[in-house]
């Protein structure tokens, strides 16, 4: 290194043509000075401003992540309130149904009641009806059984019941003794 140093200022008392290896003493004084001040800009002026914006990048960078993990927050609070409201609303519909299946029951046990007693009004109706007929059809049957019994024991004992008195007192022991008869063998 000390050789260098020599050759250089051999160098440079000579004034000799110059050497591309060996750079010009002026040329480095004015390359360290101008390297110093674009330095000195460099630092005071072009870094701080360059730090600013990477901080403003970094934070809207960091915010973005913030805002982000804050929406992605909000969204899964949102989800949980709708699958909360969604498993509500189906519970909801699940009783309404059941409900709706209770009444329906309770419509049906109704109408099948109604029809019970539309049914056993209208069989009570029927056999009253029947007893009304059967009782005017035995009064109809009696009555004809009367005078045919009258006529028929007018012509066996050949004397004319004409007696209505007598003609009804006959009839009514002869359908008293048939309805002794009808019991007495009905039993």
């Amino acid at each position: 290194m000390i050789n260098t140093f020599v050759v250089l200022a051999e160098a440079a008392t000579e004034e000799t043509e110059h050497s591309p290896i060996i750079p010009i003493w002026q040329e480095l004084v004015v390359g360290s000075v101008a390297f110093a001040v674009l330095c000195f800009v460099l630092i005071k002026f072009v870094f701080p401003q360059m730090e600013k914006t990477f901080q403003a990048r970094v934070d809207a960078i960091e915010g973005g992540i913030k805002r982000a993990e804050t929406a992605q927050a909000e969204a899964n609070e949102l989800l949980e309130q709708y699958r909360a409201q969604l498993a509500e609303a189906r519970t909801e519909a699940a009783r309404i149904r059941d409900e709706a299946r209770a009444d329906a029951e309770g419509i049906r046990q109704d109408v099948l009641a109604k029809a019970r007693e539309e049914s056993d009004r209208i069989i009570a109706a029927g056999n009253e009806q029947l007893a009304a007929q059967r009782e005017s059809i035995v009064r109809e049957l009696r009555s004809e059984v009367g005078t045919l019994a009258v006529d028929l024991a007018g012509k066996i004992v050949g004397e004319a019941l004409a007696d209505e008195a007598r003609t009804r007192g006959t009839v009514e022991r002869f359908i008293a003794d048939l309805d002794t008869a009808g019991t007495a063998g009905g039993r």
